[in-house]
């Protein structure tokens, strides 16, 4: 109950719906900065009760920012049971996504891989008795002692490494006091979407590991076009006062008889595809209708390209 406290944005002026926050209505009756700190001391000590499986978690908090100067923090999303970190801008979290930098968020695992195999190389290179303390250290403790700050940028990575001669641990020191490298890490975040491209009726090579539209879903798809077809002829020919007309006879609404007939204006290319059953799984009913009027606008919504030889018209 306590940890609820602590962590409700509600005091400070937001609301929380499915994961996403949101600026509520009510007055903040706390200062971010203190709610921001609380928020910082709970991760630090959530860690101290975490799993073994979980130890490593989140080894950039506080050290990791956009392009911008934003501090990035940790989330997770849970997806079928598995657990997704990620590190989001803060500016994206606090509501104001036009402060953010250029990449709003990106995944922690793959961050975290690239920051401690380039730090671990820099200081084996340094000095040759550190690689034997490195291979001692949890990449958390070695993180800590020497990362400064990382800053995402879209094509790279800027990893600021404190350098102490000694050889001790100074982590509470001032970037002041110590000498700091930049190391520049390529990078690039990964691609939310796939392209995708129209199955070859020949499944040539290359194309094998593409799987193909379901038989029950393109039956329900081609069914969904030709009634969109059809009810859109009622209306241009005038066997019908309207969709209402349609909607009252079919026993749906007016906004499923609209949603079915915008699939009357999908491009040739993808009801024949669709006919065909070489649309790509995933794509069926509920991704086609309310596409775009524009035909090359409804390829790159779907991010599909069409196939070898075929235009669009």
């Amino acid at each position: 109950a306590l940890g609820y406290l602590l962590r409700n944005r509600f005091y400070i002026g937001e609301v929380v719906y499915k994961d996403e926050i949101f600026k509520g209505e009510q007055p903040p009756i706390l200062d971010r900065t203190l709610f921001d700190a609380v928020q910082a001391k709970l991760e630090q000590q959530r860690t101290n009760h975490a799993t073994s499986r979980h130890s490593s978690d989140s080894i950039l908090a506080g050290l990791i920012y956009d392009d911008r100067g934003n501090r990035m923090t940790p989330n997770y999303t849970l997806k079928k049971g598995v657990r997704y970190r990620y590190y989001t801008t803060a500016a994206l979290v606090q509501g104001v996504p036009d402060k953010a930098g250029t990449i709003k968020r990106v995944a922690a695992d793959q961050i975290e891989k690239l920051v401690v195999a380039a730090l671990r190389q820099h200081t084996g290179k340094a000095s040759p008795e550190k690689v034997q303390d490195n291979e001692r250290r949890s990449d958390n403790e070695f993180v800590r002692r020497f990362v400064e700050r990382v800053d995402v940028h879209a094509n790279q990575l800027l990893l600021t490494v404190r350098q102490d001669a000694s050889g001790s641990a100074k982590t509470h020191t001032s970037s002041r006091h110590s000498k700091s490298t930049v190391l520049r890490i390529a990078w690039k975040k990964r691609p939310t979407k796939m392209r995708r491209e129209i199955i070859p009726i020949s499944q040539s090579k290359g194309t094998a590991s593409v799987r193909p539209i379901r038989s029950e879903t393109r039956a329900s798809l081609v069914s969904a076009i030709a009634r969109g077809r059809c009810w859109l002829d009622e209306i241009v020919s005038g066997k019908t006062a309207g969709i209402g007309q349609i909607a009252k006879r079919e026993r749906c609404s007016t906004r499923q008889v609209n949603l079915t007939i915008s699939l009357a204006f999908l491009s040739p290319v993808l009801v024949q595809a669709a006919v065909d059953g070489k649309l790509p799984r995933g794509v069926g009913v509920a991704r086609l209708r309310d596409a775009p009027a524009d035909w090359a606008a409804q390829h790159k919504m779907l991010g599909l390209d069409p196939a070898p030889g075929t235009e669009l018209i």
